[in-house]
């Protein structure tokens, strides 16, 4: 395996040697150095540190106007924290969803649940074909659907870690000791009753550590949404960067890292607890 490994790296590199796509461009340190310098000064200093009466010029001289740097940034402030709680919606939302929607796919799913053999196959290829397409591509068809706007976001993710889900789901229950669940089916229980009181239980710890990871990888999935018109934060990000505002994309970036940060410490407490 290893082999075969090294030789997939080999034959790809060897592609981009021959096709003239293994290099970094021109001057890449450069305009390393460059991007470095410019995203140094994240725009939220401004606030304090902002002139109070910036003027802008024309070419030729002419005064167009008079800008208190302090109070835009402020202003702006005031629309990144909108749009960060936008990012945080559309996550949560999505990642509900999602688990609404994976978790009776990956009950199917399950070799040892013995669903109906159509019916299990039926499950495994909407979980293979969600896992497949990217959030971006779930969101280019949905806003194609029904416009822009956060819903869009929404449904992308759901769509997408409706796979992922389902899938960690399914291979949770072919993981369970079925000592347990055949004791409950022993008992006359109904199919339902042995799936709440055999295999629900059990399974608890491990589907809540799971939706923890998928809500905080959809928080950074949800990001890039914005690009495409579904709200939040990739919208002030695809701006900033149409109009090389890298002050302002500085300060996206530290409140994507930040929320990031702060939900992960979250989660990881919350899963230690469940250990």
């Amino acid at each position: 395996m290893l082999l075969v490994y090294a030789a997939i790296i080999a034959a790809s590199i060897a592609s981009l040697v021959a096709t003239d796509d293994f290099s970094f461009g021109r001057k890449p340190w450069q305009n390393l150095k460059t991007t470095a310098q410019e995203l140094s000064v994240p725009s939220f200093l401004n606030i304090w540190y902002g002139q109070q009466a910036l003027e802008f010029r024309s070419d030729d001289g002419r005064l167009l106007r008079v800008e208190n740097q302090r109070e835009t940034e402020a202003k702006y402030m005031r629309g990144l924290a909108s749009a960060t709680w936008m990012t945080f919606k559309i996550a949560t939302l999505g990642t509900l969803l999602a688990a609404i929607l994976g978790v009776p796919l990956g009950i199917l799913a399950a070799k040892n649940m013995h669903a109906p053999a159509w019916l299990a196959w039926f499950s495994r290829r909407v979980l293979d074909i969600s896992r497949s397409i990217h959030t971006l591509v779930f969101g280019l068809l949905i806003v194609g659907i029904i416009g822009l706007g956060p819903m869009a976001g929404i449904l992308a993710i759901a769509l997408h870690s409706m796979g992922t889900c389902g899938k960690l789901f399914a291979e949770a229950i072919e993981a369970l000791d079925m000592r347990g669940v055949e004791a409950v089916r022993a008992t006359g229980a109904s199919p339902v009753q042995v799936l709440l009181f055999g295999v629900w239980p059990a399974l608890m710890p491990s589907f809540t550590s799971n939706h923890l990871y998928l809500w905080e990888y959809n928080i950074r999935d949800s990001t890039v949404l914005g690009l495409i018109g579904a709200g939040g934060l990739g919208l002030l990000v695809s701006e900033a960067v149409s109009l090389f505002q890298w002050g302002r994309l500085a300060t996206l970036l530290i409140a994507i890292v930040v929320m990031v940060m702060a939900f992960d410490a979250l989660s990881r407490n919350i899963r230690q607890r469940l250990i």
